[in-house]
């Protein structure tokens, strides 16, 4: 369960640094309460699944996951550019997040 709510807060935190994008600057109120509440239950989701893995693994997941679920969505939704070489760079970041999992006691 404990890595169920490491994949859960990874997505949350790709939700709130979306939606702070979408707010511009917080001056869309709407997205600046999705902003907040994406933040809050990313941090609830990462404070559960500390409780059982040791932070140094569930650190490292969560910024990944985050990390690539974000370059992924501004990719598709707000057509940023991303080089052939930032393609091979996040498919290094998924195996080594994968690599964590794997190599893990938890």
């Amino acid at each position: 369960m404990n890595w169920i709510y490491l994949v859960v807060t990874g997505c949350f935190e790709v939700v709130w640094a979306s939606t702070m994008k979408l707010s511009e600057g917080f001056t869309k109120l709407n997205y600046d309460v999705y902003t907040v509440i994406g933040m809050i239950l990313s941090f609830v989701f990462l404070s559960q699944a500390t409780k059982s893995l040791l932070l140094s693994v569930a650190y490292p997941v969560w910024t990944g996951i985050g990390a690539v679920g974000s370059i992924i969505i501004g990719y598709v939704f707000f057509k940023d550019q991303v080089s052939n070489w930032t393609w091979v760079f996040i498919l290094l970041l998924l195996i080594s997040i994968i690599g964590i999992k794997i190599t893990s006691k938890s």
